[in-house]
């Protein structure tokens, strides 16, 4: 028989808090992490969008040291933070005797985009010799994974996948096959993003995916509603620790959900679009409950993937109708992108963190900004405020750039 893999630990900083529990408090509570950009002048890059959900108060130094901190992209930042409490809840002790048997899945999009774009300009300006030498480990897609494993003295396998928006929840996927095959005993998976730049905006907007509601931006994005018009940029961090079930129970570690089930599939249609029908996201969502051994009337919750765009949350809407038939009006669905903003490749390891807090509170986080339905998107979409339901069974849907589709399933411990 299969063992079970399970999440002994968890850590994130993001729009809504700086740890697990500030957090879930800010989520269920509806509250909103977009506001005005600040981390550059928006208005003199001459951008047409000047919002977005920024990381709130961090201060690198306060999870590593200072010399250490310059040295590292802020999406580098936010992991080595959200890798701490995750390993601190997790009691997870690495060892000269183990370390060789943990790994490290940690994910990113895009890498280290501010750094990117400041040392071009550097180059442009200052010319190649006031490029900094840092700037490779700033700039890669691994560098959060790998210096992940510098901090800790992890030796096992470490890397980073980058499958655009469903980036975090297929490095927590492999992960999970990792565990399942016995290759690893233990691993840290999750994501980090930060890619809030004139660069990172302004793309995203060209392509038509931003929201543009900068002066009253109290009610976007708006996932699932008819009025919705585009994602808002977000950033951050989410880690968890995950181990086999016997390794967890020998430590006497309190465990806090199962990973049960990971399904991936490519629509192979169209580099930014979905497929219309969500015939790709349908397909995933079946393996997933297929590798979690459940059947489609045990789902009591998904977390969407719900970005606001027009055309993914009519995909989403068809390929959660494709994949249960009637049971998707009966089913619970939120965004927590509508509070979060999008994240890229770091969201849906946050949303799998709101997974495993929503099986263990009995709570379903919102979304948030809903006023106009859709006869497009006519679910249950958990409007406006939390609401109080048991279940065991949830599953995270992370669809990205490029086709991907990458859907969790997480299990209540029992």
């Amino acid at each position: 028989m299969q063992e079970r893999i399970v999440i002994t630990g968890m850590g994130t900083v993001n729009p809504l808090g700086l740890n697990v529990k500030e957090t879930w408090s800010n989520l269920i509570a509806g509250v909103s992490g977009v506001g005005q950009i600040s981390l550059f002048d928006s208005h003199a890059a001459a951008l047409q969008v000047h919002i977005a959900a920024e990381v709130k108060g961090f201060k690198p130094e306060n999870f590593m040291d200072a010399k250490e901190a310059r040295r590292r992209d802020r999406f580098e930042q936010f992991t080595i933070a959200a890798a701490k409490e995750a390993l601190a809840q997790s009691n997870l002790q690495i060892t000269t005797e183990n370390a060789g048997r943990i790994g490290v899945i940690i994910s990113s999009a895009i890498g280290g985009l501010h750094s990117l774009q400041d040392a071009i300009l550097t180059n442009y300006n200052e010319g190649p010799r006031r490029v900094s030498p840092f700037l490779i480990p700033m700039l890669m897609a691994n560098g959060g994974a790998g210096m992940t494993a510098i901090e800790f003295g992890i030796k096992g396998p470490c890397f980073s996948v980058a499958s655009a928006c469903a980036s975090g929840s297929d490095g927590i996927g492999t992960a999970l096959m990792m565990l399942r095959t016995g290759m690893i005993d233990a691993a840290l998976a999750g994501a980090s993003e930060s890619t809030i730049t004139s660069t990172g905006v302004a793309a995203f907007d060209r392509v038509g995916a931003m929201s543009r509601h900068n002066d009253n931006y109290s009610m976007t994005p708006q996932p699932f509603d008819k009025n919705r018009d585009g994602l808002v940029m977000g950033e951050g961090a989410a880690v968890i620790v995950l181990e086999r079930e016997s390794d967890a129970k020998a430590r006497g570690v309190n465990i806090l959900a199962e990973l049960a089930g990971y399904g991936a599939t490519a629509d192979a249609f169209h580099v930014t679009a979905p497929h219309e029908h969500g015939e790709g996201g349908a397909a995933a969502i079946r393996m997933a409950l297929s590798s979690a051994k459940a059947n489609i009337d045990e789902v009591g919750y998904i977390n969407a993937h719900g970005t606001g765009t027009y055309l993914n949350d009519q995909a989403e809407t068809r390929a959660i109708k494709a994949a249960f038939g009637d049971l998707a009006y009966k089913i619970p669905i939120s965004s927590t992108k509508s509070m979060t903003g999008h994240m890229m490749g770091a969201t849906g390891a946050l949303e799998a963190i709101f997974s495993v807090q929503a099986i263990r509170e009995g709570i379903l986080p919102p979304t948030i900004h809903y006023e106009t339905p859709d006869p497009e998107c006519d679910l249950d979409y958990i409007p406006n405020k939390a609401r109080e339901l048991k279940t065991s069974l949830v599953i995270s849907n992370a669809f990205g750039f490029g086709g991907h589709n990458a859907v969790l399933a997480l299990r209540k411990y029992a």
